[in-house]
């Protein structure tokens, strides 16, 4: 006979569960785990009181709060949504709003052209050294640059398209090669070769800027100073265990320079970690903050594929603008000498973004070609930073060219090695570490 359960005490235990009742669209989870509502959002902020009122009275505001205070609008900067309000990164707001307004009064007179114009590199160095100090990631730069495609595409069809110049076949043209910049921008935000640590079971990194400070203040509990050689010369791989723990007992200064102590692992040669994503990456290159991602050996390709396509793409819609706002004279003479394109506003608009995107077409266009110097040599801009600190390798060309020597392999086989990036493992892999 099965026992008789009493219905009285499942019932009690129901009720004694708290059901989690539903978020409306203006409410959220803070970041203290507490329950929130839009409507509070600039209430109850202790750290945002104090830097208001320091400011009002001409007082200086002291780092740590400062930061506080920009955590807090951050976590409440939100807008409503199904099932609770959704986050919004703050960083993406500022180009959508300061890039018209700036190119707009920039395009009133010459000489407000040349100042915002000169200004805004300058504002945008400032902030990445800024953010680059901290190790923050942010979206800043790739908001910028997909907003500037989309803006200035928007001005062409504007103001430039309507004029009579410019065909339906050029048009098509830059439309579907605006298409393919962004096709290559995705393939390029793929994983560029993240190594999985062992203490991650396996999972790849996330891009989520919550798992990424929380994996980043990890990384003091990871690392353990007193840890000694010893425990890392006990770890064998599996598919060769004796060549591998030859390597670390023949070579231990090695092993003590592949051994990332944050992430737990032996890096494959030519690895480094990163410490704006907080993980280490297979030929790593660099982090770049155009794409907020690293690049690495699975999407350096896509990288540089992303960048010709947009300098193909920038300097054909750049032709075809002065073509129609300065007629029957040379690009380059246009850019400097076009009489008369202030005369109405649409002109100066369209000169205006003209010069804008000649800016971040230089810009671009400086790191395709170090790009291609390095794949032509070998080498990592990683390598090249610390060939620049150790004083190594060969200096070409004011330093333009620097050349540690070491996987130099000649101009045909570094290419080639570099098109079959990503289709061969050439090292043993650091997951199969244990």
């Amino acid at each position: 006979m099965a026992p008789k359960v009493n219905r009285k005490t499942v019932k009690k235990k129901k009720t004694e569960e708290p059901e989690l009742e539903p978020l409306c669209c203006c409410e959220y989870i803070d970041r203290n785990g507490e329950k929130n509502h839009l409507v509070a959002s600039f209430c109850d902020c202790q750290d945002l009181d104090e830097g208001c009122e320091r400011w009002i009275t001409c007082k200086s505001l002291h780092p740590e709060t400062f930061e506080r205070i920009m955590d807090t609008i951050s976590d409440r900067f939100r807008i409503p949504w199904l099932r609770g309000a959704k986050k919004v990164n703050i960083s993406i707001i500022p180009p959508l709003i300061l890039l018209p307004i700036f190119l707009h009064v920039a395009s009133w007179h010459l000489l407000l052209g040349v100042i915002i114009l000169t200004s805004l590199p300058a504002l945008a160095l400032g902030y990445y050294y800024l953010t680059h100090r901290r190790k923050d990631r942010t979206l800043f730069f790739l908001s910028l640059g997909l907003f500037s495609l989309a803006y200035m595409y928007y001005v062409f069809l504007k103001e430039v398209a309507p004029k009579g110049r410019v065909g339906h076949g050029q048009l098509v043209t830059l439309t579907c090669g605006l298409f393919l910049i962004l096709i290559a921008l995705r393939q390029a935000k793929k994983n560029p070769g993240y190594l999985k640590s062992p203490i991650q079971n396996g999972s790849l990194p996330s891009n989520n800027p919550v798992d990424l400070s929380n994996r980043k203040a990890q990384e003091k509990v990871k690392s353990f100073p007193g840890e000694s050689l010893g425990s890392v010369n006990n770890r064998i791989v599996k598919d060769d265990p004796k060549s591998y723990s030859r390597t670390l007992v023949e070579n231990p200064n090695k092993v003590k320079e592949d051994w990332c102590a944050k992430c737990q692992l032996v890096r494959p040669a030519r690895a480094w970690h990163c410490r704006i994503c907080g993980v280490c990456v297979r030929r790593m290159d660099h982090h770049c903050i155009w794409i907020n991602s690293c690049v690495g050996e699975s999407n350096h390709q896509a990288f540089i594929l992303a960048l010709s396509l947009f300098l193909l793409t920038s300097v054909y819609g750049i032709t075809l603008a002065l073509d129609t706002i300065c007629r029957d004279r040379s690009v380059f003479t246009a850019l400097f000498y076009c009489p008369g394109v202030y005369a109405n506003y649409s002109s100066a608009l369209s000169f205006t973004c003209v010069w804008y995107s000649v800016i971040i077409t230089a810009g671009m266009a400086y790191i395709f070609l170090i790009q291609l110097i390095n794949i032509s040599y070998n080498v990592t801009e990683r390598e090249v930073q610390q060939a620049l600190r150790e004083k190594t390798g060969r200096r070409l060309l004011c330093g333009l060219i620097v050349d540690p020597g070491q996987y130099n392999r000649g101009f045909l086989r570094n290419w080639h090695q570099f098109s079959t990036l990503g289709t061969r493992t050439l090292h043993p892999p650091a997951e199969d570490i244990v």
